[in-house]
C-alpha cells in the first residue's frame, strides 16, 4: 500500500499588496520555512476563494534565489547592482546610518532627511513604520499624491466621503459600468463577482481608452480618447434629462441638482461629446438609454479616468450619473470608489505616531521627487536641499514621473541613500546602505480595504528569510539609536502596537480579529446608499464642486460637471497620446522579477493602431522610439486595433534594463502636480512615435 501524501496545512493570511482587494488569502506551509501555493479564502464573502495568479504563485518571490539576506554597505559605483555591495552586521549598518543622519542633522537640519515611502505593503503597522520615524525626528514630510490624490478629490467633491455601495451587491444589479478600471489585470474579485452578476442577465458597459481583456468581455465597450471622461458622463446626463430617465423627486431630496444644472447640461449633446471622446452619437445614447434604463444600475470607479490634469473633474462628472436617475436608492444601484472612510474610527494617527511631531515641518511632493532631488526652490520651500532619503515600500527609480530627472537626483554624490527592501531593485542598486526586508508572511500587520469593507490582521507564517526585519523591527533599532527608546511606539512588538491602537479604536483585540479571519464593517443599507445623506455639510450630493475648498486656488476646475480643457493635448510635433496602462502580472513593480510574471507579459510593448504602424511601416516586434520634451524611451511595437488611432498603450511598470536603451516609460510623465490638490498624471502625455532605424 502506498504511503499517502500528508495533508497540507493551509494558513489564514491577508495580501498587502497595493491594490483594492486586500484578499483573505490561504498559505501552503510546506514546512517551517518554506510555503507553497497561495490561494483565496473562500471563508471571505469578497474574496469568494478567488485570488489573482501573481499572488498565488507568492512562493517565487518569497523563496526567489536573489532575494536580498543581509544588509549591505554600497562600496563600488551606483547603479550595478549586487558587485557593487559588501556585506556587513545590523548593528554596522544600523549605527552607520544613525551616525550619517545625526550629522545631517546637525549640519543642516531635520529636515534635509527625507523617509520616503509608499505602498509596497499596505498593513498599517509595517506601512506606518515611516511615519513614525519622521514625525519622532522632525524630519520631512511627505505628501501622499502618486497613486489617489487626484481620484480623492474627484469623489470628495460629489460625495463627500469616502465610501459607497459595498460591492458584493453587484448580484443584485442589472447594468454595471465598469469606468476607468481594468479588473481582469488589477482586481480579479471584481470581476468575480459581475460574472456572478453577468450569469442572472446583468449586461456589462466598460469605458476605457483601449480594448482591455475586461472590455472584451463587455456587451458595450465605449472606446474614448485619454483624458475625455467627463464629456462622456456629461452627455449622458444630458440624454437622461432628456429622455425622461432623470429621477426629479430624488434630485430634489438628495441634491443640490438647480435649473442651473439643468441648464448647463443642455448643451452638453451627444454631437458634443462625440468631437471630444472620438465615440459615435449612437454609441452614447446606447449607453444613456441602457444605463437610464434601470436603477438597479452600478457604477464600479478606477482610478484610470483620473491620472490625468483633469482627473478630479472627470471623477466628479461620472459621480453624478447615479444622482441623476436615483440609482442610490436600490439594492444593486449606485457606485463605489473606494472605502477608506468606513476605518476613520481606527486609530491610525497612533500608527503614525503623530503625537510624536514636536513641530510642524514641510511636506515634499512625493510624485516630484525628481524635482525635489535636483533642487527646484519651489519643492524645497524656505527648508534645506535633501541630503539623506530613508526608503521603505517603493521603487522611485522606476515608478516616479519625469524619471530622467529622479535618476539625476539619485546620481548625486552628496546624497546618502538608505533603501530597505526586498529585492535589488533599481533604487536598492542606488543605495549607501542596504537592508532586507521582510514579506508580509514574515510580520504581523492589520488591513483595512478599498474594494470591500473588512478589517483583517495577518500574522507570520514563517520566520524572516535569511537575516531580514520588519519595517516596524528596522524603524524601532533606528529610533532608539537616534534618542526616542523611550516611546512605547518604538518598544511595542507589531502586535503590541496593533492592540494598542484597535484597543483605542474599540474594536477588538488584533488576536481575535486574526482568530475571525477579519470582521466585516458593512454599513448599514441607508448609510451605504446615502439615504441619511451624503458626506457634505448638507447631507446633499453635489454637482456643484467646491474645487477651491479641495485646493483648486485659481479656480480652474469647471465647478459644474463638464470636460475640463487641461490635458496635455496631442499637437503637430508630438501627434499621439501615451497611456501607462497596469499590466495583469505585475503590481507596480512588484513580481516584475519572478520568472512566471516575466514569461507572460514578455517584454515592453508599444501597442498602435494599425493605422499608425502602417504610416510608418512599423511592424510586429519592430523597435519604436516614443519621445516629448521629457526624454525618450525605446520598445516593442505592436499593431493593435483596440485603440483610437493616436492613442498608444504601454502596459507595465518594467524595469528600465528591460527598455532598449535602459530607460523606463515614465520619463515620459510630466512630475506636474494635478488640480485640485496634487497627483501624479500617469495618463496624460502628448508623444511623438518613430520606427527605430538598425544597422
Amino acid at each position: 500500500m502506498k504511503a499517502s501524501k500528508p495533508e497540507t496545512i493551509k494558513h489564514y493570511a491577508v495580501c498587502p499588496h497595493d491594490c483594492p482587494s486586500t484578499c483573505a488569502l490561504e498559505v501552503e506551509k510546506k514546512d517551517a520555512n518554506t510555503i507553497g501555493r497561495v490561494h483565496g479564502s473562500k471563508r471571505n464573502s469578497y474574496t469568494a476563494g478567488v485570488i489573482c495568479a501573481k499572488v498565488a504563485r507568492y512562493a517565487e518571490r518569497v523563496h526567489h534565489p536573489e532575494r536580498l539576506s543581509v544588509p549591505m554597505r554600497r562600496t563600488g559605483p551606483r547603479g550595478q547592482g549586487l558587485s557593487s555591495f559588501t556585506p556587513i552586521s545590523w548593528d554596522e549598518a544600523l549605527q552607520e546610518i544613525a551616525t550619517r543622519f545625526t550629522q545631517i542633522t546637525d549640519e543642516f537640519g531635520a529636515q534635509a532627511i527625507w523617509p520616503y515611502f509608499y505602498a509596497g505593503t499596505m498593513g498599517w503597522c509595517q506601512l506606518a513604520a515611516t511615519h513614525r520615524l519622521r514625525y519622532a525626528m522632525g524630519y520631512s514630510r511627505q505628501k501622499e499624491t502618486i497613486c489617489v490624490g487626484i481620484s480623492n478629490a474627484g469623489w470628495q467633491a460629489g460625495v463627500g466621503t469616502k465610501r459607497g455601495v459595498d460591492a458584493r451587491e453587484l448580484s443584485h444589479s442589472e447594468v454595471i459600468v465598469v469606468w476607468g478600471g481594468n479588473p481582469v489585470h488589477t482586481q480579479i474579485n471584481v470581476m468575480t463577482h459581475i460574472q456572478q452578476a453577468a450569469r442572472r442577465g446583468a449586461k456589462l458597459v466598460v469605458v476605457d481608452p483601449y480594448r482591455t481583456p475586461t472590455a472584451a468581455k463587455a456587451d458595450l465597450h465605449l472606446m474614448l480618447r485619454p483624458g475625455t471622461d467627463g464629456a462622456l458622463a456629461c452627455a449622458v446626463m444630458h440624454q437622461l434629462l432628456k429622455e425622461g430617465y432623470a429621477d426629479h423627486d430624488y434630485l430634489e431630496k438628495y441634491t443640490d441638482f438647480t435649473p442651473e444644472v439643468a441648464e448647463h447640461l443642455a448643451s452638453k449633446t451627444p454631437a458634443w461629446a462625440a468631437e471630444i471622446t472620438g465615440l459615435s452619437c449612437e454609441q452614447i445614447i446606447e449607453f444613456a438609454r441602457l444605463y437610464g434604463g434601470t436603477q438597479r444600475s452600478y457604477i464600479r470607479l478606477g482610478y484610470g479616468m483620473s491620472r490625468s490634469r483633469n482627473g478630479a473633474s472627470n471623477m466628479h462628472a461620472v459621480s453624478c450619473l447615479p444622482a441623476i436617475t436615483g440609482a442610490w436608492q436600490v439594492k444593486g444601484g449606485g457606485a463605489l470608489y473606494g472605502h477608506g472612510d468606513i476605518y476613520k474610527g481606527i486609530d491610525k494617527d497612533l500608527l503614525q505616531g503623530k503625537s510624536l511631531a514636536a513641530h510642524a515641518t514641510r511636506e515634499l511632493d512625493m510624485s516630484r521627487i525628481g524635482p525635489v532631488l535636483t533642487g527646484n526652490q519651489d519643492d524645497l520651500g524656505d527648508g534645506p536641499p535633501v541630503k539623506a532619503l530613508f526608503i521603505q515600500n517603493t521603487n522611485p527609480m522606476v515608478v516616479a514621473p519625469d524619471l530622467n530627472k529622479v535618476h539625476q537626483g539619485f546620481k548625486r554624490d552628496d546624497l546618502f541613500i538608505v533603501v530597505h527592501e526586498q529585492m535589488m531593485t533599481e533604487t536598492a542598486a542606488m543605495a549607501d546602505i542596504l537592508l532586507p526586508a521582510t514579506t508580509f508572511l514574515e510580520h504581523d500587520d492589520l488591513y483595512t480595504a478599498s474594494g470591500h469593507t473588512h478589517v483583517q490582521v495577518s500574522k507570520a507564517i514563517i520566520p524572516p528569510q535569511g537575516d531580514s526585519r520588519s519595517n516596524h523591527d528596522v524603524v524601532c533599532a533606528l529610533a532608539q539609536l537616534l534618542g526616542h527608546e523611550r516611546s512605547t511606539l518604538f518598544t511595542h512588538s507589531s502586535m503590541e502596537l496593533l492592540n494598542q491602537a484597535l484597543k483605542h479604536s474599540s474594536l477588538p483585540s488584533a488576536e481575535e480579529i486574526h482568530a475571525q479571519e477579519g470582521i466585516d464593517l458593512a454599513e448599514s443599507f441607508a448609510d451605504a446608499h446615502f439615504l441619511n445623506g451624503f458626506g457634505h455639510a448638507d447631507g446633499r450630493f453635489h454637482f456643484f464642486a467646491d474645487w477651491q475648498s479641495l485646493g483648486d486656488a485659481e479656480g480652474k476646475l469647471p465647478t459644474l460637471p463638464d470636460h475640463a480643457e487641461l490635458i496635455e493635448a496631442a499637437d503637430c510635433d508630438h501627434p499621439f497620446r501615451l497611456v501607462t496602462a497596469p499590466a495583469r502580472t505585475f503590481l507596480n513593480t512588484s513580481f516584475s522579477e519572478t520568472p512566471g510574471s516575466v514569461k507572460k507579459e514578455k517584454r515592453p510593448t508599444a501597442f498602435i493602431h494599425p493605422n499608425d504602424c502602417a504610416k510608418q511601416s512599423i511592424s510586429e516586434g519592430d523597435l519604436v522610439t516614443l519621445g516629448n520634451s521629457l526624454g525618450q524611451v525605446t520598445l516593442w511595437a505592436k499593431p493593435f486595433d483596440g485603440v483610437q488611432p493616436g492613442v498608444i498603450i504601454v502596459e507595465g511598470l518594467w524595469p528600465n534594463a528591460a527598455f532598449a536603451e535602459g530607460v523606463g516609460i515614465n520619463a515620459l510623465v510630466s512630475a506636474e502636480p494635478a488640480l485640485p490638490r496634487g497627483g501624479a498624471v500617469f495618463h496624460d502625455a502628448k508623444i511623438w512615435l518613430r520606427k527605430k532605424q538598425t544597422l
